[in-house]
């Protein structure tokens, strides 16, 4: 693979816009080596025009004497001579490098001195970036060694309260600070970071440590055995003095926390010093370590793909031109904070030394396989099983189609029965798998326009399903279904097997119980990490508004508006197998008044999740752009309401007009926000008219054919409360069709909303997530109020 596809290819997608622009610099190379073509060309004609005699033009002549003039100093060492690099100083101590070309007279030196002015830019940009970056990390390794000191303080209290009490001694972790131990007054400003100097300088300014400072103690981790134990050094200070300035954050992750945050003034709590309350502290700043640990992980790749792409870049330039300045200028880039700076690979070693000493009982293996998880390797298996399932899916297909057809069911009585009672419990799978297909599309093309979805929905690294993965479980669904409606219509029609008549009915139900026994399956089978994040996200859904709204929730809840039918299916078979339906060979569900209110609740519920997550980030936020979109969503329960009072009641006039005009309200508001607010379209101001200004799909046709497709997707529930006449098509099949259709809208969406949302996160450089620290300082407080 070429340098140019890998440097495209491994670079922090976020911070795309802050790499070195190789492209862009190789554009410049290639002009430059065209001309020299060019060049050598006419140079060639003139030799020839001179070897017959013929006198050249004074243009020709004065050429061929620069050239051999040139060509008697090849054999001089000219490399100091090419470019004259200086170091400008700018506003906070920050370096700037100009270079100066000093062949600029000769023949294409304004094509060099372009490079050069190019390649000043690219490593201005690239050196400040880094250092605003390290300087971030380097305030954050502040704030976390402050963490880790409450933590051992808690520890300890919640350990041996008897034996540390206020008139005893303090202890400090043994652990590698990500800080210094400087004197105290150091510390407690926290301006200059011991683990960011180097190690003769920290040797020089460390206090040598006491007698009482070297005697480690152990203290046992609570619910670990006797052979874990925690080191322990000994503190100058109670600890009790340590926690007297700490309060813990409410975060409100939880419905209890959202609840004593709603009912309490202050966000904040006082420590109680239990087991409970450590073990909260322990897991949130765990997750704090991982997630400092893979930012420095990430800028470190940073630093490196940027060197490598600046060497790359020197040696074309010094292929392509024959001169020597590729040494000069890669020892200024080597010299620059971004080739020279260690403090990323400092904080590396000692937040390794920290995690693996306090969060996995100084077991290094383990504490490894958190900060570094392996990266998900693709089977071939998984390749393989995909195909075999899609053919099977395929011939079932034919084979229903086939059967249908030679026995002429969709002309009798019967067939119209069938329709009506079997053909809906199997529709569930269809939903499903349809929505799982187009969820496998999208990761193919996240995947290809470098969308980073995995870190949108918050995936943990190894663990997030490729389209493969996707593909391969929608094909299996999809077999496990057809299979069991191809049983189904063949015990159906066949006469020797009648007294199996009702048994077969229950075909549908052993497959609905089959799938959800896999979904719930605790086991470690069938992608269980991934299943349970589903599950886990699910509940957060169903439990709106006491969660906080996060990526993968409020996705995973606008996907479920689009699944209306796939949940009156599931009501149907609440209905049809618990009040004994089946067994009559006849769905009479709306007779039951249970159904029908259920009916009418379960539409609602995914609408109504979303309008309650919008109110709480309303009411968090305080930002009106959710309240708005609260509003759209309440819009469409309404609209959904009366739409499905219109179908209850039929040949009501009035109840029609009313779901014309509700459903055409909402589905107004819903087009415009897909469009402008969740896809980031119909820019009228923007350099791609009535587009946004960034986009990854090259074909800009592809958006405005998206955008006239989710109108007309939307207008389809029109068939359902007009009800064109299709005499050939059953009702069923057209409701199931359009169900159909409102899926694949919602594929189409995700695409371009998550497109949308990469794009901010570009354009803000966020690479990582914010994770809240467990411990407030009453000192930090009050400066923030000053």
């Amino acid at each position: 693979m070429k340098f140019g596809k890998e440097f495209k290819k491994k670079m922090v997608p976020e911070w795309a816009e802050a790499h070195m622009d190789y492209n862009g610099l190789k554009r410049i190379l290639r002009e430059l080596r065209e001309y020299k073509q060019r060049k050598h060309s006419r140079d060639l004609l003139d030799h020839k025009i001179a070897a017959v005699g013929a006198p050249p033009p004074n243009r020709i002549i004065s050429g061929i004497e620069l050239q051999s003039s040139s060509l008697q100093n090849t054999n001089e060492d000219i490399e100091d001579q090419v470019i004259d690099v200086n170091t400008l100083h700018g506003d906070g101590c920050r370096q700037f490098y100009k270079t100066k070309f000093l062949r600029q007279s000769e023949e294409g030196g304004e094509i060099e001195v372009t490079f050069f002015k190019k390649l000043d830019e690219e490593l201005n940009k690239v050196n400040t970036f880094y250092k605003d970056k390290v300087e971030e990390v380097k305030q954050e390794a502040n704030h976390l060694d402050k963490q880790m000191e409450a933590l051992v303080a808690l520890r300890i209290k919640v350990k041996k309260p008897k034996q540390y009490g206020s008139n005893s001694k303090g202890h400090r972790n043994s652990a590698v600070p990500l800080t210094s131990n400087k004197s105290s007054a150091a510390d407690a400003s926290g301006n200059e970071p011991m683990g960011l100097t180097s190690e003769s300088k920290q040797h020089q300014r460390e206090p040598s440590p006491g007698p009482s400072e070297v005697n480690p103690t152990q203290i046992k981790n609570p619910g670990s055995d006797d052979r874990e134990v925690l080191n322990i050094y000994d503190y100058r200070e109670d600890p009790l003095e340590v926690l007297e300035h700490v309060k813990i954050k409410n975060t409100l992750e939880s419905p209890i926390s959202t609840i004593k945050g709603v009912f309490k003034d202050s966000r904040e709590e006082e420590l109680s010093f239990g087991k409970e309350e450590l073990k909260r502290v322990e897991e949130r700043l765990r997750a704090v370590f991982i997630q400092f640990y893979h930012k420095l992980q990430l800028l470190k790749h940073y630093s490196f793909m940027n060197l490598s792409a600046f060497s790359k870049i020197m040696k074309k330039y010094q292929k392509i031109t024959s001169r020597g300045a590729a040494r000069s200028y890669m020892l200024i880039v080597d010299n620059s904070y971004l080739g020279s700076s260690d403090e990323v690979t400092n904080l590396l070693e000692r937040a390794e030394a920290t995690f693996i000493q306090n969060f996995s009982n100084s077991n290094r293996r383990e504490g490894m396989k958190s900060l570094r998880p392996k990266a998900k390797r693709e089977k071939h298996a998984v390749t393989f099983f995909s195909g075999f399932f899609c053919g099977c899916s395929i011939a079932l297909m034919v084979a229903i189609i086939l059967r249908m057809e030679a026995r002429k069911l969709m002309d009798k009585e019967k067939g119209a029965q069938y329709m009506k009672n079997i053909f809906p419990l199997y529709s569930l799978f269809g939903y499903i798998t349809i929505h799982m297909l187009m969820y496998a599309a999208d990761i193919y093309f996240w995947r290809r326009y470098r969308v980073n979805y995995a870190f949108i929905f918050g995936f943990k690294k190894g663990t997030e399903l490729g389209y493969r993965e996707v593909f391969l479980l929608s094909s299996g669904l999809a077999v496990l279904a057809l299979g069991g409606l191809l049983a189904n219509l063949h015990l159906d029609m066949d006469s020797s097997a009648e007294i199996y008549k009702t048994l077969t009915e229950l075909v549908p139900l052993g497959l609905l119980i089959l799938v959800l026994a896999i979904t719930f399956c605790p086991f470690n089978i069938i992608y269980r990490s991934s299943r349970f994040f589903f599950i886990r996200c699910l509940f957060r859904c169903i439990g709106a508004p006491l969660y906080p709204e996060t990526s993968p929730d409020f996705f995973l809840a606008d996907q479920l508006t689009s699944q209306v039918q796939a949940l009156r299916s599931f009501v149907l078979y609440i209905c049809y197998y618990g009040l004994g339906e089946y067994s009559r060979r006849q769905s009479k569900c709306h007779s039951h008044g249970v159904y029908n209110t259920l009916y009418f609740i379960i539409v609602v519920i995914p609408f109504w999740m979303r309008f309650l997550k919008c109110i709480r980030r309303f009411c968090e936020e305080k930002d009106v752009k959710h309240m708005r979109n609260g509003l759209k969503y309440f819009s469409t329960i309404v609209a959904v309401i009366i739409r499905t009072a219109y179908e209850l009641k039929k040949g009501k006039t009035s109840w029609m007009v009313l779901a014309l005009i509700c459903s055409a309200v909402a589905t107004t508001m819903n087009m415009y926000w897909d469009i402008v607010i969740d896809w980031g379209l119909l820019r009228t101001k923007s350099k791609n008219k009535y587009l946004r200004d960034r986009l990854l799909v090259s074909h800009k046709i592809i958006y405005f054919a998206a955008m006239v497709l989710n109108v007309v997707l939307r207008l389809a529930w029109m068939q359902l409360v007009l009800e064109f006449k299709l005499t050939t098509v059953h009702k069923m099949t057209i409701s199931t069709i359009i169900a159909f259709l409102e899926v694949i809208r919602r594929g189409i969406w995700s695409f371009f909303r998550l497109e949308n949302e990469h794009l901010n996160n570009v354009g803000e450089y966020r690479a990582f997530k914010s994770v809240p620290l467990p411990f407030s300082y009453y000192d930090e407080d009050a400066e923030k109020d000053d």
